[in-house]
């Protein structure tokens, strides 16, 4: 089974990765609290059409070493920066799901573009989730603070109905199967307990309005307009803002996972963008 191993992490940290395909690289990092099987829908149309696609498991999650501490975006971008470096990777593009945003930023904070062709933010919380008086559109403070408490007090509890938010399912449940749902739930509650809060933490206080200028690569935005979970207002509209090289695209009725219930649309705008 391939890992990559960190050894410039404070702890030794193996991360797993699926590696398919020929062609220039496309890098998937998926969002919080799921792993690279959130991926199934784009991974396939990637390398049909043409490219190389790695996606791997956050540290954490899926099967990657859960080490205690260091859920930070730096320490996370680390792990994507040895994937990069240990598989020689070049011309890369680099794609963040919703957390996974978070990874696409901070890596061309720490570690710059020499590597990095081109970026995109899908359903991302870049830059802020955090209510502020000068990000009025956030999530309030107790909000994010009861979802860190119902994360402490029943874990398991929470995951089983997250994801029906994830995925506005009432609204599209022509879109998404129970069985998507209770795949989600699996995979989400496998995860390591305390890194799914610690990466929570990094997710909902990291502020990356300072960092949007260090996106310096062409980069795509894709946000639904129906996204409960992360609104546009405080995410999408913003980036769009403050990254100066940006195609932004608005997928109609689109939930937060809209990945899988508009799977085919976002699949046309990210292979358009990869081949452009």
């Amino acid at each position: 089974m391939p890992f990559i191993t960190n050894k410039t992490a404070k702890k030794q940290v193996d991360i797993f990765y699926e590696d398919y395909g020929t062609g220039k690289p496309v890098i998937l990092i998926h969002g919080w609290p799921l792993s690279r099987k959130s991926w199934e829908q784009q991974v396939w149309k990637i390398v049909e059409s043409g490219f190389r696609c790695i996606s791997y498991d956050r540290r954490g999650f899926g099967i990657s070493s859960a080490p205690w501490e260091s859920y930070d975006y730096s320490a996370l971008a680390s792990d994507l920066n040895e994937i990069i470096e240990q598989l020689k990777l070049e011309d890369c593009t680099i794609v963040g799901f919703s957390m996974g945003g978070g990874e696409v930023v901070r890596y061309l904070t720490d570690f710059g573009d020499g590597k990095i062709a081109k970026a995109a933010l899908i359903s991302s919380i870049i830059p802020l989730v955090k209510k502020k008086d000068d990000n009025p559109s956030g999530v309030p403070e107790e909000a994010l603070n009861g979802i860190k408490k119902a994360l402490q007090d029943d874990r398991v509890g929470f995951l089983k109905n997250f994801h029906k938010g994830f995925y506005s399912y009432d609204k599209n449940k022509d879109k998404v199967s129970e069985a998507q749902l209770d795949y989600d739930f699996s995979i989400a509650s496998h995860a390591s307990p305390r890194a799914t809060i610690q990466a929570a933490l990094a997710w909902m206080h990291t502020d990356f309005r300072p960092e949007l200028k260090n996106v310096t690569v062409p980069t795509l935005i894709v946000h639904g307009d129906g996204d409960e979970t992360v609104p546009m207002a405080t995410s999408a509209d913003q980036a769009a803002k403050g990254i100066a090289d940006n195609i932004y695209k608005i997928i109609e009725g689109g939930p937060h996972g809209l990945n899988i219930t508009h799977a085919d649309e976002l699949n046309e705008i990210l292979i358009d963008f990869l081949q452009g």
